[in-house]
């Protein structure tokens, strides 16, 4: 497990931003994995007001201060504007779901300071998800 990684998981609660009610979308797995690990974890849709359970946030800027760390399963385009929504937030640590990266996404993190991880790692592989 990377340095990276290892920092992102520290985090007491956790975003997922492009949470999805339906179960075969990887914003869906991503905040099962979190729960079936015990983690704390909110979605982040518009559009529901629960998933999984939880219950969702309309956008970054409404997660609680106690949210550090987000993953991302959006599209590159989207993520971009996820991404300065997370700065002006105080997100540290942001983790691009495989196929949400951007080059100007990632540059963006980096020089803002932002603890990124966008090389093709998954945490659902990371944290050992099953069905």
């Amino acid at each position: 497990m990377t340095d990276a990684i290892e920092k992102f998981l520290q985090s007491e609660v956790f975003g997922v931003v492009g949470a999805s009610e339906d179960r075969s979308k990887y914003g869906n797995k991503v905040l099962r994995c979190y729960q079936m690990n015990n983690r704390k974890v909110i979605p982040v849709n518009p559009k529901v007001a629960m998933v999984e359970g939880a219950a969702s946030v309309a956008t970054v800027a409404d997660l609680p201060d106690s949210v550090k760390s987000i993953s991302v399963i959006t599209p590159p385009a989207v993520t971009e504007k996820v991404v300065e929504a997370a700065i002006a937030r105080g997100i540290t640590d942001i983790w691009m779901q495989p196929g949400a990266e951007s080059e100007a996404a990632i540059e963006r993190c980096k020089s803002a300071g932002i603890n990124v991880i966008a090389d093709h790692s998954c945490v659902l592989v990371v944290l050992g998800y099953h069905e």
